[in-house]
């Protein structure tokens, strides 16, 4: 069975190895999530060597160089996500899910922290984690268990359940809230409603008088301006890897039309976002 949307994903699984070489697909490769299953040793990213053991996930961006530094034998999984896949999100019958997917990887992509392992909230999406990563190796390896629809249900969990993991302030808070709310914000972006001062109240136990200044108080930036920083860098994202136009990427963010996208980006880098992405496309 052909592995349609399967094509420019790259799943990867390594047995007890003593060495490993497999940067091949990093000049082609957006997005990558490691499962370490056993082993332990060191993964050098990018010249930082952090040191590694069994039952640890880790999370490569674009442009990431890694390679392994083997103490035990190691078994590790790989996903990789190669730039073609998102590149043209509007060719075919699966646009729909190449968007749902790069919502949750482009929350993923904003919040990880390459000088560690991801740490997880609870036991229980751990170990989910670890036994998706088993069926989806199973189902793409075994060409007599392969079903494309299982491939799909199998890796939109794994993305989901990443993205709910993602710590989005890296350095020391004094308060654990301030973190919870981050983290809320950044895997709900797409969501107005739930980003509303009387949702984030609601879900925090905060005044929602209160809340935009407890907000500044612990950040430095007020609520409105973090959340619409957020939504520059992701639409600065889309307008590098994906072909949507800045209409679709303005309605996607809940900006008013692609006008105000446009005069907002300018703020953010001193130009609209149309001569952004033609900019862009004029130096591939």
């Amino acid at each position: 069975m052909p592995r349609t949307i399967f094509k420019n994903i790259v799943i990867q699984h390594f047995e007890k190895v003593t060495t490993l070489a497999f940067c091949q697909y990093t000049p082609i490769r957006f997005f990558e999530i490691l499962c370490i299953k056993e082993g332990s040793g060191t993964l050098v990213i990018n010249k930082h060597r952090v040191t590694y053991q069994k039952n640890q996930i880790f999370i490569l961006i674009p442009n990431d160089r890694y390679n392994f530094e083997i103490e035990k034998p190691t078994t590790v999984s790989a996903i990789k996500f190669l730039n073609s896949f998102f590149g043209d999100m509007l060719s075919d019958e699966y646009e729909i899910q190449r968007k749902q997917w790069f919502k949750k990887v482009e929350t993923i992509l904003h919040g990880a922290d390459r000088t560690s392992n991801l740490n997880f909230k609870s036991e229980t999406d751990e170990s989910s984690v670890y036994l998706l990563f088993t069926v989806l190796r199973n189902e793409y390896s075994d060409d007599n268990l392969v079903s494309e629809a299982v491939l799909k249900s199998t890796l939109h969990s794994i993305l989901d359940i990443i993205s709910r993991n993602i710590n989005f302030v890296h350095t020391p808070v004094n308060d654990s809230k301030i973190q919870n709310i981050i983290n809320y914000i950044h895997y709900h972006i797409h969501d107005s409603e739930k980003l509303s001062k009387k949702a984030l109240s609601d879900n925090f136990f905060i005044s929602e008088n209160y809340i935009s200044q407890y907000f500044k108080s612990q950040m430095g930036i007020g609520l409105k301006k973090y959340i619409l920083n957020y939504k520059l860098k992701l639409a600065e994202t889309r307008l590098k890897y994906t072909n949507l136009t800045v209409s679709e990427i303005a309605q996607e963010l809940g900006f008013t039309d692609s006008s105000h996208l446009d005069k907002t980006f300018m703020s953010y880098k001193g130009m609209a976002a149309r001569t952004f992405q033609t900019n862009l496309k004029g130096s591939k």
